[in-house]
């Protein structure tokens, strides 16, 4: 089987494609290889059983550690909108830089103690491939301080598809709730607290969850706090309104669950 030496010593020239010393087929695999393992990935991300293969194309870039170098950028279909009437305007879209990468420089291993190998580097935008998975339109968002954005990514598992949901612009309405359990409580479900939390607050309601469980030294009695995120997504809400709420999920607990409000 022929073999292809990694360095050319005659090749004094850096060119567009290659560096000074290595040798341009060996660079060319080296290149093939780092694309193909970079487009899998991006397939296996995006593609769905369902729907067209992602669409993708190299640019070349210019990175200091590496050359030749290239930025991944992927295809974005635009929203058609039944307003515009220039053809071109329909068909438009956009393509969103997703990573750089590139063949290292030859300097870096040499100092490194690996003169005799070559290698290539890559460096994923994190945030762009989150902003592309989720539907998150606005990369400012993953620096917000706003639990409205991140529990909705709290539990989401490897690769699980999510439609993120756009967060109000107006404040949260932060209250708790503790109670303890029913003395003779065998067997107790969150679900049943949740449901009746939603099913009184409706979309009034961001968030609930629990916050805290407790079990008292010298009974066994135990006890939970749930924390509740009220937010409306057209006005602001007062703390009267939302106090209104909020007894009444107090009194649905206490009524359908047999807890005691503490």
């Amino acid at each position: 089987m022929a073999t292809t030496s990694l360095f050319d010593e005659s090749n004094k020239t850096r060119t567009d494609h290659c560096q000074e010393r290595h040798n341009l087929d060996a660079i060319q695999i080296v290149e093939n290889e780092l694309k193909s393992q970079v487009e899998s990935y991006i397939h296996k991300m995006f593609d769905s059983e369902d729907g067209d293969p992602i669409q993708m194309r190299w640019v070349s870039a210019y990175f200091p550690f590496t050359h030749p170098s290239w930025e991944l950028e992927i295809k974005l279909p635009r929203k058609k909108s039944t307003d515009v009437v220039d053809d071109e305007d329909l068909d438009d879209s956009e393509w969103l830089e997703m990573l750089g990468c590139g063949i290292v420089e030859q300097s870096i291993l040499d100092r490194d103690g690996h003169s005799n190998r070559i290698g290539w580097a890559l460096g994923f935008g994190l945030e762009r491939l989150a902003m592309l998975y989720y539907s998150i339109p606005d990369i400012r968002l993953f620096w917000t301080r706003d639990t409205g954005f991140f529990i909705q990514f709290d539990r989401l598992k490897p690769f699980e598809r999510y439609q993120y949901r756009p967060i109000s612009a107006y404040p949260q309405k932060i209250f708790d709730i503790s109670f303890w359990l029913p003395v003779d409580c065998v067997e107790w479900s969150a679900n049943d607290v949740h449901a009746i939390i939603l099913e009184i607050g409706g979309h009034l309601v961001e968030q609930a969850h629990l916050m805290d469980e407790w079990i008292r030294p010298k009974d066994g009695r135990k006890s939970n706090c749930y924390r509740i995120v009220y937010r409306s997504h057209e006005r602001a809400l007062t703390n009267d309104e939302v106090n209104q709420i909020h007894n009444r999920i107090e009194q649905a607990l206490v009524k359908e669950l047999n807890v005691e409000i503490r």
